[in-house]
């Protein structure tokens, strides 16, 4: 139960404050009455898909992305589409290119889709590797991103 109410409080905290750091995030909760490591809140990012966005007042905040399992938000297709570049495929791998930084960003676009196709994926700092099943899901999943891309 305390975990649920952290969680909730934690998806409260980042969509009324720009907060930027677990560090921010954990004297935010602890502001809230609720007592937490680094540990339990980098845990906590995790768990709830985190990710980082430009800030407004600072250079970046936390965000959440949609509820619904496999569907992409607005913000989220937004996202994808302003940080691609390119999209290669190499045997069963999928790779994305992206503006530096924001390779996470795109990371957790590709996992929240959820293809039954991909095995996993590892995101860098401008580079996401998807890993297939197969070469031929790896070049359907590269149409399937290119249409995201695309709008």
């Amino acid at each position: 139960m305390l975990r649920n109410a952290r969680h909730s409080k934690i998806l409260e905290l980042i969509e009324e404050k720009e907060i930027e750091t677990q560090e921010e995030l954990c004297k935010e909760l602890a502001d809230a009455h609720f007592s937490v490591t680094q540990a339990t809140v980098s845990r906590d990012v995790r768990e709830l898909r985190l990710f980082k966005v430009a800030g407004i007042k600072k250079r970046y905040r936390y965000a959440s992305i949609s509820k619904n399992e496999g569907e992409l938000s607005d913000k989220m297709r937004s996202l994808f589409q302003a940080c691609l570049e390119s999209i290669h495929v190499v045997g069963n791998f999928v790779v994305c290119k992206t503006l530096n930084g924001n390779g996470a960003n795109a990371g957790v676009v590709i996992d929240r889709l959820n293809y039954e196709e991909v095995v996993g994926s590892i995101a860098g700092d401008d580079t996401v590797f998807t890993v297939c099943k197969t070469p031929e899901a790896a070049q359907e999943i590269k149409e399937r991103l290119e249409r995201i891309a695309k709008g």
